[in-house]
């Protein structure tokens, strides 16, 4: 595939580089007026037009006049196989009603359990399938996906085999996460280590053994898993190779960072509520700050304190959090929005965080998340706009115009 008169050619970075921190996030490097040649579903080579090879200037080529190529977002947080959706609980949000208002009132992640555990893997797989589709075709090009509304043996399993087999089906690059941390049942309100038991001794076992996870995670959070449960969690975790992520201060300050880091997390995400000791835990390691604007925006909670971050030279990544609880939306292109608006995140760096480095976060930017010579073509072309600033400035316009997967038009 031959794309000529690009606009804009978004995100080139060398092969090499991997991720981006602080300052970094500044440089997205747009090559205007470019070629683009896509050969096996790899970039083949690109560069202006004025200079295009003669030697391929006679093939077929879709014209890209007025519009900008960008490497497809990499979305690194969703938990996009769940049973119902919770519009029910919506009006208590409107109410005023809290995160752990809503939970005590037998809403949020107990809710979603429920309605998983009576939900068949079929049923589960053809409306994760529904949803996949729609966010690749809002620009999403790969994708990390997480267990945790099942909260029993057999329900976490099958939401894994559910994952495994949305990988097997669709041409996006998949990232399993398994996340029974994520709440107590309510058998185990008052045994919280006879669930942690559960899930060392008779969930990671299978898992290991039908290779269903890449990562194990841990909702660290007051009410949810202390900090000594994190870490006894995501350490029996390490035991079956299976690498820790952690949702992490998004209530409070919680310490869940540190220990994140003491474990070497690849990433924390949230980070709604952070102080200099988060900084600090944070600059000392290699953990990627994944931040959630779209989970903020809808639980009314604070954002993300991403102007500090990057000043303290952290690599920084967004994500959905889609989930039918606190972001039911799968729509990068708003977060990159959000991250602008309310983080106060240029343009530049917000598309850098949602590429490259969301990339890294899922451990692929070798191979995806920015415009560069032998990656995977994963891309998607705009609708003609008049500048890069102008996607994420028209929050509420559909942008994304065609979707190449593995250098194929991707149609859903």
């Amino acid at each position: 595939m031959l794309i000529t008169n690009i606009k804009g050619l978004v995100g080139l970075h060398p092969k090499s580089k991997l991720m981006l921190r602080g300052s970094e996030l500044n440089d997205l490097h747009v090559l205007e007026n470019a070629w683009l040649l896509i050969e096996n579903g790899l970039i083949k080579d690109f560069g202006e037009m004025a200079a295009i090879p003669s030697s391929i200037s006679h093939l077929p080529a879709y014209n890209a006049s007025g519009r900008y190529v960008f490497p497809s977002w990499c979305d690194s947080h969703t938990h996009i196989v769940f049973a119902a959706t919770r519009e029910e609980e919506f009006a208590m949000k409107i109410q005023g009603k809290t995160y752990e208002e809503i939970a005590a009132a037998g809403g949020g992640i107990l809710n979603s359990a429920n309605k998983l555990q009576k939900a068949t893997e079929d049923e589960l797989f053809e409306s994760a399938s529904v949803r996949l589709k729609q966010m690749i075709l809002q620009g999403t090009g790969a994708v990390e996906i997480k267990s945790g509304y099942g909260l029993t043996v057999e329900s976490e399993i099958k939401m894994l085999r559910v994952i495994k087999r949305l990988k097997a089906s669709f041409p996006v690059p998949i990232k399993a996460t398994f996340l029974a941390a994520h709440a107590f049942p309510a058998l185990y309100k008052d045994d919280h280590e006879g669930y942690i038991n559960l899930i060392i001794n008779e969930m990671l076992p299978v898992i290991a053994e039908e290779k269903l996870a890449d990562y194990i995670d841990v909702f660290c959070e007051k009410g949810f898993f202390s900090v000594a449960e994190t870490d006894w969690i995501l350490k029996a975790g390490a035991v079956y190779g299976l690498k820790p992520k952690v949702h992490a201060n998004q209530l409070s300050v919680s310490g869940a960072v540190e220990v994140a880091v003491l474990n070497h997390a690849v990433s924390v995400d949230h980070l709604e509520e952070s102080d200099e000791a988060t900084i600090a835990a944070l600059q000392n390691a290699n953990t990627m700050a994944t931040l959630l604007p779209s989970c903020s925006f809808y639980l009314g909670i604070p954002f993300a304190d991403a102007k500090s971050f990057i000043k303290a030279n952290l690599p920084v990544t967004l994500a959905t959090d889609y989930n039918p609880g606190s972001t039911p939306s799968g729509n990068m292109n708003f977060v990159v929005a959000l991250a602008c608006i309310k983080l106060k995140m240029f343009p530049e760096q917000a598309i850098n965080a949602a590429t490259l480095n969301g990339a890294a976060a899922m451990e692929i930017s070798e191979n995806y998340g920015s415009i560069a010579i032998g990656k995977k073509a994963n891309l998607f072309i705009t609708k003609p706009m008049p500048s890069i600033a102008y996607l994420p400035y028209s929050f509420g316009e559909t942008l994304v115009d065609r979707v190449i997967l593995n250098g194929e038009i991707y149609n859903g």
